[in-house]
């Protein structure tokens, strides 16, 4: 199951390069599509696979709905809508997957205990589901994790660790405590049963409009897009995939374009869930074979998106959910006029005082 598009300008698209808010990016870095698409051998999930995973996390979480956008159809020409896991349990999909990992744990396993190293929604994501299956949580945090990160990943039943000062050093305490006390490690991003769980977002989009043609979905570590390219494509191979990177951070388009394993020696990002030094093997070779494109946006054309969505379709999202939206108004689309084009909200939890640094004119 493999699509391809030729490579081309993708700077531009026929509904018009002028709508959006903010400049565009003019950096081809910025802009350009992967050209050089090499395909990195791995993971390959099936219809069923996904549909087994459905099974374990459909009683556990929301059906969120699938909203039109009169205001970003008109802006782009396309005809948009809106995934908004913003109203998922734990403000994002990232339950989906930890959901569908616990699901196949043994009961000794569950005894033990699950553990995870974030920051983020992949904490809260791994907090709430433990919690959903009564399996003790173990979540390890930097040092400098905000408080209020703390007391949510605390609220869901977790027991909170704080090691290190940046994440791979707190990952590091995870795995030792992984040894020490027989946990099970749950990868926040690369782990299979976890990129099924979340591929099942995709499964409810084709539900809510089968029609859908083009489906844009960040990329962090590439647990989302990747999950949900092998769903889409597995119900319909024809549906094109569009991921949506930092170019503050670019190290899934620098992955598939070399066709080797990228890591970033520097990110310049200020997004939780899309500042990624380096992405996951298995995720990577997904996105080689199942995503059409990757194009990325500077950070300040992502929080234009956000202000654009506040404002104009009254939702509240954190940054990297914005992504998808800031590539429709920037023209990275490349699609003829009236294209059904999904864009996967992927979260709310909005850092306040990170909200409070954005422009609002």
């Amino acid at each position: 199951m493999r699509v391809r598009v030729p490579p081309g300008d993708y700077r531009r698209r026929p509904g018009g390069p002028q709508s959006g808010p903010g400049r565009r990016p003019t950096h081809p870095r910025e802009t350009a599509p992967v050209t050089a698409h090499v395909e990195i051998p791995g993971l390959t999930l099936t219809r069923e696979d996904f549909e087994r995973a459905r099974e374990h996390v459909a009683p556990h979480v929301y059906h969120t709905p699938l909203l039109t956008s009169r205001s970003l159809s008109e802006a782009s020409g396309f005809d948009i809508r809106l995934k908004a896991e913003l109203f998922q349990r734990g403000g994002s999909y990232k339950v989906r997957g930890p959901l569908n990992v616990m699901a196949h744990m043994s009961e000794e396993e569950k005894a033990r205990g699950i553990i995870c190293s974030s920051a983020g929604n992949h904490a809260q994501g791994v907090a709430l589901a433990a919690r959903l299956y009564g399996i003790p949580a173990v979540v390890v945090m930097a040092e400098n994790a905000t408080p209020a990160k703390v007391a949510a990943t605390e609220g869901y039943g977790a027991e909170v660790v704080l090691h290190g000062s940046i994440w791979d050093e707190a990952n590091e305490r995870a795995l030792e405590l992984v040894e020490e006390r027989g946990l099970t490690y749950v990868h926040p991003f690369d782990h299979p049963r976890l990129i099924a769980g979340q591929g099942t977002l995709g499964l409810e989009i084709l539900e809510d409009w089968p029609e859908v043609e083009v489906v844009v979905i960040p990329i962090g570590g590439g647990g989302l897009i990747s999950g949900n390219a092998m769903s889409l494509k597995s119900v319909n191979p024809a549906i094109r995939v569009i991921g949506v990177e930092s170019s503050g951070a670019p190290a899934m388009k620098r992955t598939v374009e070399s066709g080797e394993m990228v890591t970033l020696e520097t990110v310049d990002c200020a997004i939780d869930g899309l500042k990624v030094m380096r992405v996951g093997d298995n995720t990577a070779s997904v996105v080689s074979r199942f995503v059409e494109r990757v194009v990325t946006l500077p950070d300040e054309d992502i929080f234009d998106a956000m202000l654009w969505l506040m404002t104009r379709a009254k939702l509240v999202t954190e940054g990297a959910a914005a992504a998808p939206v800031a590539a429709v108004l920037h023209g990275l689309i490349d699609a003829p006029p009236g294209t059904k084009v999904a864009c996967v909200l992927s979260g709310g939890n909005l850092d306040v005082e990170q909200l409070r640094g954005l422009s609002w004119n």
